[in-house]
């Protein structure tokens, strides 16, 4: 579901994930270094919580720098 723009400035709303809105998807692939597929992967695995997203993110990138 998209972010309601009326309200601005919610913290209730900075701690979700809108994975329907590329710029967010695309905020967190940039700041995580991975891709934007693998944001909606993490945000359909544990939900549209941006500390939980944020955490598989993590997870992944660990897993992956110890499978080299």
């Amino acid at each position: 579901m998209p972010d309601d723009k009326t309200k601005r400035g919610r913290s209730a709303d900075r701690k979700l994930v809108a994975a329907m809105e590329d710029y967010e998807v695309r905020y967190l692939a940039q700041k995580h270094s991975v891709t934007m597929k693998a944001v909606k992967e993490a945000v359909g695995k544990v939900g549209n919580s941006r500390n939980k997203v944020e955490a598989e993110l993590k997870a992944g990138i660990k897993a992956k720098m110890a499978a080299k």
